[in-house]
This record gives C-alpha cells, sequence and structure tokens, in this order.
C-alpha cells in the first residue's frame, strides 16, 4: 500500500463513518458531521479552549467552528463559561455527562453503512472487516498523529484535513 492508497482508504471510512451516524431526530444542520467531530476532537483533547483557538488549530473557519459548538452544545456534548480573563470569550469543556445524544451516537454501530458499502448481507464478512478496523483504531489512535510532525506544523496542514 503507499501513501495515495492509503489516503483512498482513510476517506472511504469518513464516508462510511459519516453514513453510520444516527441522524434521526436531527433537523437539518448547517455544520457536516465531518467537521462537528474534528471540533469535538479538539475540545476533548484541549478543554477550556475558545472558539478562535480551535479554528486556528484545526484550520476550520471561525464560523464554522462557532456553527459546530453551537451543535454539540444543542446535542449537550459541550458546555460553555465565559473566559474570566475576558468576558468576551467563551470557553468550551466536553459536558461532564454524556446527553442523551452522545449515548445514541456511541451506541450506534457501523454494521449496516459497512454492509451496504460492502455490498453484501453477509453478517460473517462485515464482522472480519469490523474486527480489522478495532484492530487498527487500538494500534492508530488520535495520539498517533502528533509523532508525524511537530505540532507547529499540524495546524498549517489541518486546513487540508478537513
Amino acid at each position: 500500500m503507499n501513501g495515495v492508497e492509503l489516503f483512498l482508504l482513510g476517506r472511504t471510512l469518513m464516508k462510511i463513518g459519516e453514513e453510520a451516524m444516527p441522524t434521526e431526530g436531527l433537523r437539518g444542520q448547517s455544520t457536516s458531521v465531518r467537521s462537528v467531530l474534528i471540533v469535538a476532537s479538539d475540545i476533548v483533547e484541549n478543554p477550556g479552549s475558545a472558539v478562535g483557538e480551535i479554528a486556528g488549530r484545526t484550520g476550520l473557519p471561525q464560523s464554522q467552528v462557532s456553527g459546530c459548538v453551537a451543535r454539540l452544545r444543542e446535542a449537550g456534548a459541550v458546555v460553555t463559561e465565559p473566559d474570566p480573563a475576558d468576558r468576551r470569550r467563551v470557553l468550551i469543556h466536553q459536558a461532564p455527562e454524556a446527553s442523551g445524544r452522545v449515548e445514541v451516537v456511541r451506541s450506534t454501530t457501523i454494521d449496516t453503512a459497512l454492509g451496504t458499502a460492502l455490498g453484501t448481507g453477509d453478517p460473517d464478512a462485515v464482522a472480519e472487516v469490523v474486527a480489522a478496523l478495532e484492530t487498527l483504531a487500538q494500534q492508530l489512535t488520535p495520539a498517533t498523529l502528533s509523532r508525524l510532525r511537530p505540532p507547529s506544523s499540524r495546524s498549517r496542514s489541518s486546513a487540508v484535513d478537513g
């Protein structure tokens, strides 16, 4: 496998992941699942950040980060508080307890979306691919990315990632 093949595999996996996300009860959203997940991940890794800081690290436009934070707040996934040092800024934290929406997202498997993408109804084939993905997920965590390049270059390349 080369870098292009790995990149395309990653893109395919992202699309399957997006398809697997439950959407029941959600009204139309101005932000993509991908950008919301990027912002949520950054908030978990950097609690107490402001929107501008998240935008800088992720490479997403500040307006898009604000939309993602609003969506996450509505879902009960994050909480906000005024910055004591600058009351005009809002600091964002992961919610201390998982909301009902977060629990639904966490409990929804990828099996149906994966089976559709594979073009098979064979549960053994789906289980085999799920097992392979679980192995990859154990080895290639978000922390893995920090070993690829120094933090200063990550923020510049993130605009391409999102």
